[in-house]
């Protein structure tokens, strides 16, 4: 279970939150009352060098959703059309 903290409080204890990280807790830091943040523990799940096998299943699943769709020709855009303001 998380602990809520505002972002201020976070800031004046960091020390202290990062050891109770190190040690298993695990913050939501909040901003005016929302959510903006999770402080949790680092695992070596996340310490990896590249995708992970759902990830690698989630790109190929795209890629083979995006080939399956038409391609829509919606003409020739000029340098100048793309930046204009």
């Amino acid at each position: 279970m998380s602990e809520t903290i505002t972002a201020a409080e976070a800031n004046r204890q960091f020390s202290r939150i990062l050891g109770e990280v190190k040690d298993g807790a695990s913050y939501i830091v909040t901003s005016h009352g929302k959510p903006v943040a999770r402080i949790v523990p680092f695992s070596a799940a996340h310490d990896t060098d590249g995708p992970t096998p759902e990830q690698l299943e989630a790109r190929r699943k795209l890629i083979e959703r995006l080939k399956a769709q038409p391609i829509v020709d919606i003409g020739p855009w000029t340098r100048e059309e793309l930046y204009e303001r």
